[in-house]
């Protein structure tokens, strides 16, 4: 887990990097990342036609690339990107490679405090995994979905382990897919997996799976459930032990099962990216219980208000008493609270924050190309050219605010009990 205690959490305000002088320096300055802290800002920029160089906080690595993208910090700080060099590809570390090449790389994944990174490779027509530069022995004929335990210690990526030849329908419908655990594939194959998901200890795996044209359900450690559905969604494990709750669709209509057995009452058009409190005892996920209209459900009740675009996943509390969500209503973004819509609206949002008690909610906003943070519906900082998602301190009493304006990166961190106004 990141240790944010270890952050600079004094009040004020930190210019960290004029991006005017990358700008001016180069022909290119692609999308800029910045750290969880605040303290970095980087971007790929091209130095030449085909020399890609990274720039943080103005400094260039070392290394020349042919190209470079996808760069992501760590949850510990550390820069990542994946490189091409002489044709290859592989992932930089704070500039540093890792020695292993291959035809191409993707998808960086991170455990929870960022000491493993698991990237899915192909090279000579073949795919498999890299974990911390050292690639699964095993490979296979194709790959996607990786996910990557809390300790790091479990890494599981959806894998093709038979070949498929053009229009080989019964090759299709006896499965060449399945889920690789460590480099290991589960003995048994469906026409397809879908969502893995790892249990809080890392001691199981589990996947939607596809057992006939209309048939699907949840396989864990290669044990499906004894019930089939029309369709299901990605499975999510509760926090303590085993237990595995997902949406599933039987009789026409979507609910939520948990180790095979419905648990909900209910019954919706569709039900989807459910998530669960930090407790793991609630449940709240996304509903239609209509054409055209999406809302949240909680625990089997679904809020009253509904809104005609969408509903992004909800958010719940520290407390697991609150859910809040982005929403869509009319070509509109807003935000709503415990079914309750803000006055505002914006051209869009992002996840909701809630305060450590649960008492307040944040987000970051877009309007009119400029951006801000919303507290409890009312805008509460200045609008900026760019802004990342604001981070509360580990008391909940200063918010952490990385933006942009007039062309230069700052940090800033304010007290989260008084309005900020500049």
């Amino acid at each position: 887990m990141v240790d944010r205690e270890k952050w600079d959490w004094d009040t004020g305000k930190k210019l960290v990097c004029d991006l005017r002088t990358i700008e001016d320096r180069f022909d290119q300055v692609h999308e800029w990342v910045v750290s969880p802290d605040g303290e970095s800002i980087a971007a790929p920029v091209l130095k030449a036609p085909n020399v890609f160089r990274v720039s943080v906080n103005g400094s260039l690595w070392e290394g020349e690339y042919e190209k470079a993208w996808n760069l992501v910090f760590t949850p510990d700080g550390r820069l990542t990107a994946l490189v091409r060099v002489d044709d290859e590809w592989t992932v930089a570390i704070d500039g540093e490679l890792w020695e292993e090449r291959w035809e191409f790389a993707w998808n960086p994944t991170f455990n929870r405090d960022g000491s493993v990174i698991a990237v899915q490779i192909k090279d000579n027509m073949e795919y498999t995994v890299a974990v911390n530069g050292r690639p699964w022995e095993q490979r296979f004929h194709s790959s996607r979905g990786l996910v990557v335990s809390d300790d790091g210690g479990c890494v599981a990526a959806l894998v093709q382990v038979e070949p498929l030849a053009e229009a080989d329908i019964v090759g299709f419908m006896e499965g060449t897919w399945s889920v690789a655990v460590n480099g290991t594939p589960w003995e048994k194959k469906f026409i397809n997996v879908y969502g893995p998901a790892i249990s809080r200890d890392g001691m199981h795996v589990a996947a939607e799976v596809r057992l006939d044209i209309c048939e699907y359900t949840l396989a864990e450690d290669a044990e499906t459930w004894q019930s089939r559905y029309g369709c299901v969604w990605e499975p999510s494990y509760r926090p303590y032990g085993r237990s595995l709750v997902a949406p599933v669709r039987s009789n026409g209509s979507w609910t939520i099962a948990e180790n095979g057995s419905p648990i909900w009452d209910s019954r919706f058009m569709q039900l989807w990216n459910q998530r669960l409190s930090p407790d793991g005892r609630r449940i709240a996920a996304v509903a239609a219980p209509g054409f055209g209209q999406w809302t949240v459900v909680v625990d089997d009740c679904p809020w009253k208000s509904s809104f005609d675009d969408l509903v992004l996943p909800p958010v719940i509390s520290p407390d697991g008493l609150r859910v809040a969500a982005g929403v869509r209503s009319g070509g509109s973004w807003g935000v709503a609270v415990d079914g309750e819509t803000w006055p505002e609206t914006f051209d869009m949002v992002w996840d909701p924050l809630f305060s450590l008690a649960g008492d307040r909610v944040l987000t970051k906003v877009e309007r009119d190309g400029r951006f801000a943070v919303v507290v409890d519906g009312q805008v509460w900082s200045p609008w900026y050219d760019a802004l990342w998602d604001p981070v509360l301190s580990p008391d909940g009493k200063r918010l952490l605010i990385r933006a942009v304006e007039h062309g230069t990166y700052f940090r800033q961190v304010v007290p989260f009990a008084s309005a900020f106004r500049g």
